[in-house]
């Protein structure tokens, strides 16, 4: 059978990089890092630090994650090998169809994971912190905004990720005009940082009677979650903490007393909100750790020496600063201005089919091509 061949002949080119990804990811050293990691959970005073002990399971797991993945890979590629051997023995087309099935998800998982080796920056193991603020354009650019906070809960639940919306701060008549929302999961940062930027939308609006074409943008700033481990100072003069009656989702509770916080920093104007959680302590400790995270991922963008040297982050959010472009009419286009990765299929991207501009930029990042 002549498919059967061919499918043997492209199982076949992928094992040396299969091999050569054992090497890239340190297979052999992260397993030595688990037996040293699990042993000092053995030690009589390790739970006496919660801190420490903690970041110990959290690089266990990291770890752990990572060897799995690969010993996936590698026991799939052998059962795929298995299959097409017993189609190839009993002449059976289902067993040959079955394993070109196999094949292409084995494909997607080595592509998946060879992309995760180049998740090499500081922060990009952390959870992402994702906020959303609607450009110029009224009830359009909220509806945008409202659309993007959609696109990427869609893109996280996809990938088994947890998502906590923070702040929301309703439009006029639709849509929002900001949300913060966090994304919890292993590289969560080192995926979604090409994210950051100015979004723009070209539609017929549903809002405007006469049918006519609109352009809306909306921007999404993206950083890392900062932990307790690292350091960020902040001088209180510098901060200004103002409290106010939270609104939107949360039951009555939520509204009933100033629980909500917003923290601006005096020296660089950033503003930082929280009103989710259920009292105004862990609201405003939310604020505080978005706020770190927010000069930290500032800092390393614009390669300063130390926080004191962030100036100003105002941006317009308008036109010539966009990173992507959404066409809705009078054709249906995606693309990346950056990378110049597109996609036809519109509302496949709107339903959280990101990975493929995710996947474009780490590349051009990883070549040189981009600059981060």
């Amino acid at each position: 059978m002549i498919i059967i061949n061919e499918l043997k002949t492209e199982l076949k080119s992928y094992k040396p990089k299969i091999d050569e990804l054992y090497e890239v990811l340190g297979i052999d050293k992260s397993k030595e890092e688990i037996k040293a990691l699990q042993q000092k959970t053995n030690d009589i005073d390790f739970w006496n630090d919660q801190a420490n002990s903690q970041k110990v399971l959290k690089q266990i797991s990291s770890l752990e994650s990572k060897v799995k993945k690969y010993d996936c890979l590698t026991e799939k590629y052998d059962d795929i090998e298995a299959l097409l051997d017993l189609a190839e023995e009993m002449d059976d087309e289902e067993s040959a169809k079955e394993a070109k099935d196999e094949l292409s998800a084995l494909v997607k998982e080595l592509d998946d994971l060879t992309l995760s080796t180049l998740l090499t920056g500081e922060y990009d193991k952390q959870n992402a912190i994702l906020s959303f603020h609607a450009g110029a354009g009224g009830t359009e650019a909220q509806d945008w905004t409202e659309m993007l906070l959609r696109m990427y809960n869609h893109w996280a639940e996809s990938h088994g990720y947890k998502v906590t919306t923070l702040d929301i701060l309703d439009g006029n008549d639709a849509g929002i005009k900001s949300a913060t929302i966090m994304i919890e999961g292993e590289n969560c940062y080192g995926y979604l940082k090409s994210e950051a930027g100015i979004h723009r939308l070209v539609r017929i609006s549903p809002f405007d009677s006469s049918g006519s074409r609109h352009t809306s943008f909306a921007a999404v700033d993206v950083m890392p979650e900062i932990d307790d481990t690292i350091e960020v100072n902040i001088r209180p003069e510098d901060i200004e903490v103002a409290t106010y009656r939270a609104s939107g989702a949360g039951g009555q509770h939520i509204n009933k007393t100033d629980s909500a916080v917003r923290i601006t920093h005096k020296p660089t104007g950033i503003v930082c909100a929280c009103q989710t959680q259920r009292s105004q302590h862990q609201n405003k400790d939310y604020a505080m750790k978005m706020l770190k995270a927010k000069l930290i991922e500032i800092k390393e963008r614009e390669h300063l020496e130390k926080i004191e040297d962030i100036k100003g982050v105002h941006k317009e959010i308008a036109w010539g600063a966009q990173i992507r472009s959404y066409v809705f009419m009078p054709y249906t286009l995606v693309k990346d201005h950056r990378t110049n990765y597109e996609q036809g299929n519109v509302g496949g991207v709107m339903d959280g089919d990101l990975d493929g501009f995710i996947n474009a930029y780490l590349k051009a990042l990883s070549q040189g091509e981009i600059e981060k």
